[in-house]
This record gives structure tokens, sequence and C-alpha cells, in this order.
């Protein structure tokens, strides 16, 4: 075989393997990421910082009427908070840690609009300076 022609036939070669790895991983980056949807649940985190001069009454209320959320929507499989003790000082004033657990994206677009969950936030709101919110599908 000619030189030319080996060069031509291996050029044609790499890039079809080439061509083949890209799509490869395309389509089994696509299927992780819905096999870790169906697989996983979805965490819903919220943090909040609350205004100078909020009383630790008012705190209190804000903190028994989140907690009484998954009692009043099913939705919410699971739920968890705790208050920032890190010592690293980098909470930039968000003191108050919400974990909500969703089994799929629909569970939590209920819980979003859902009156109990509207009616806490107008409970919140007044005390509320800023709140930070992220949401993730749970990896291995």
């Amino acid at each position: 075989m000619k030189p030319i022609y080996l060069a031509i036939t291996l050029f044609a070669t790499l890039s079809s393997l080439t061509l083949i790895s890209f799509n490869w991983k395309d389509s089994n980056h696509e299927k992780t990421h819905l096999t870790m949807q169906q697989d996983s649940v979805l965490r819903h985190v919220v943090l909040f910082q609350f205004k100078e001069g909020t009383s630790a009454e008012d705190l209190n209320e804000i903190e028994m009427a989140f907690k009484a959320l998954p009692s009043k929507i099913s939705e919410i499989k699971g739920f968890e908070w705790g208050m920032n003790n890190s010592p690293e000082g980098l909470n930039k004033g968000f003191t108050h840690c919400y974990f909500l657990t969703f089994h799929s994206e629909e569970d939590r677009a209920v819980y979003l609009p859902h009156p109990d969950h509207k009616a806490f936030g107008a409970l919140l709101g007044p005390h509320l300076a800023d709140v930070l919110v992220v949401d993730y599908w749970a990896g291995e």
C-alpha cells in the first residue's frame, strides 16, 4: 500500500474513533444524569439571614412553622434543620439552614406554591434579611 493511502486510511480511522468517542461521552453523560434523577433524591437547601432586631420569640415562631411543613405537605420526604455553628466565620450572616428532600421535581413543584409554604413565607418575610436556596440531585 502506498504511504499516501495508508495516511488517508489512518486519518479516516482515527477521525471515526474520535467521533464515536465524543458521541459515547455525550450519551453516557445523559444516561448518567437520567439515572441519577431516577436513583437519587432531590435536595432543597434553604439558608436564612435574619434582620437585626429579630426577637428570639419571632425566631422560635419561624422555626416551629418551618418544622411543621412536612406534616402539612406530603411531598416533603425528608426534613432537617439547624443553626450555623461553624468556627470558620464564612456564613456571611446566614444563621439557619433547612434541608428538605423530595423524590422528584414534580414533588418540589407541588411544594413551592403550596398554600402552607406560602403562609410560612408570609410569616417569615418581615424578618428576613436574605435567603439562599440551592437544589441538587444527590449523587453517590
